[in-house]
């Protein structure tokens, strides 16, 4: 933290507001994540029904977020804050005036949208923010918004669900996120750059998607959706279902708290070992968690698995990011950050009633399983294809070699 007190007051007060409008926002985003599964269950959908729900939500994300990309180019980072908070505000309401299955689809995907905006302006300003030779730090500090969000958010909701029901607590959820709104009314937007436009940093989406330094990835943030979307959208159900005596709120409870005491490090670490080292780390914890959860029959496992899966989440996604900051130009960021990102939102998308199929078919336990073998399989494109060859590849992602694709050699 001492890396914050040789910047200038305007910029620490333009991160502290930036960070507590992230917390705000993630809070009123994971407030849902234990409870509106069982919302729609108390609704009487079967668990396909319900994946369709909660996978929704990321076809709002896969769809808006290329073309919000070019608007945080265009027109700067604080435009999509400003996007991102509105409309988690307006979507709660959507949940408590509907009650049809394809209603709340189409809510959840309009609730996908704030998700969409919000982490791409944020990530895409952090990094204009953060300088370079403190980079990792700084977007792990400012990442921590989403590890504290996920730990209140979740417990919140599940006490209020307990305690209240569902109608307080999904207006919590809007002024929370009307909160975020308020504070990103008031972060200064650094100005838009307006260099020339080379062929590379003017490339569309399919260009920039297969491109070396994006494809992989995407790929892997893909495969890591896929299996997170199992985590996110069906452990309320299992735990329910194995008649586990633990309150569901506090699986993401302790997997946010292992998530932020990790990124406390990790950060500053990848600025001196490298961004790959720490990526491949994510993604074995994310399999060791979902091996646990196969197994799992009792309290201690299931927390033991939330821990595990928080590390992947202290992990992957912030140090991905940083990786595509490091791979990026400024005018080019948003772009690159939402065609990346996007890749796990297509896993978010399609996981939900796909494994809500599965799970129809073999059960909970038996389809984490299969989402182990997906995150296996992300750490070995990843072990294999992270840079120009194989030996390459190897050394980035164990910590042992410098990333081919990074502009800042």
């Amino acid at each position: 933290m001492k890396t914050f007190h040789t910047f200038d007051a305007p910029l620490r007060l333009n991160l502290l507001i930036l960070f507590t409008a992230g917390l705000a926002f993630w809070s009123s985003i994971a407030a849902f994540l234990p409870t509106l599964p069982l919302y729609i269950d108390d609704l009487g959908a079967n668990k396909q029904e319900i994946g369709m729900v909660m996978g929704s939500f990321a076809i709002g994300l896969l769809l808006f977020r290329p073309m919000l990309g070019r608007l945080a180019d265009q027109y700067g980072r604080k435009l999509l804050l400003l996007i991102g908070t509105i409309v988690a505000a307006i979507a709660p309401f959507g949940y408590l005036t509907f009650r049809s299955i394809p209603l709340l689809i189409l809510v959840r995907v309009f609730h996908g949208v704030s998700l969409a905006a919000f982490t791409t302006g944020y990530s895409a300003l952090v990094a204009d923010l953060a300088p370079l030779k403190s980079r990792g730090e700084i977007i792990s500090y400012m990442s921590l918004a989403a590890p504290v969000g996920l730990a209140i958010g979740p417990a919140l909701g599940g006490y209020l669900q307990a305690t209240t029901g569902y109608g307080i607590l999904f207006l919590l959820s809007a002024e929370l996120a009307f909160v975020a709104f308020l504070g990103a009314i008031q972060i200064i937007n650094p100005p838009v750059e307006t260099q020339e436009l080379t062929q590379s940093n003017n490339s569309k989406f399919w260009q920039i998607l297969i491109s070396p330094r994006v494809r992989v990835p995407a790929a892997v943030m893909f495969l890591v959706g896929f299996a997170l979307g199992a985590v996110h959208t069906f452990v309320p159900l299992f735990i329910k279902s194995t008649q586990v005596n633990l309150n569901i709120g506090l699986f993401f409870t302790v997997a946010a708290i292992s998530s932020f005491c990790l990124r406390i490090f990790v950060g500053q670490a990848s600025d001196r070992l490298g961004r790959g080292l720490f990526i491949s780390f994510g993604i074995l914890a994310y399999t060791v968690a979902l091996l646990l959860l196969w197994q799992a029959n009792s309290t201690s496992i299931f927390l033991l698995a939330g821990i595990v899966e928080g590390l992947g989440g202290g992990t992957v996604i912030s140090m991905i990011t940083t990786m595509m900051t490091d791979r990026s130009l400024p005018q080019e960021r948003g772009r690159i950050f939402a065609i990346c990102i996007a890749g796990f939102d297509l896993g978010l998308a399609i996981a939900a009633p796909i494994l809500g199929y599965v799970a129809e078919q073999v059960g909970y336990g038996n389809m984490f399983g299969y989402g182990a073998g997906l995150t296996f399989l992300a750490l070995l494109i990843f072990l294999t294809q992270s840079n120009k060859d194989l030996s390459n590849s190897l050394s980035f992602a164990l910590g042992r070699g410098e990333d081919n694709y990074s502009l800042n050699k």
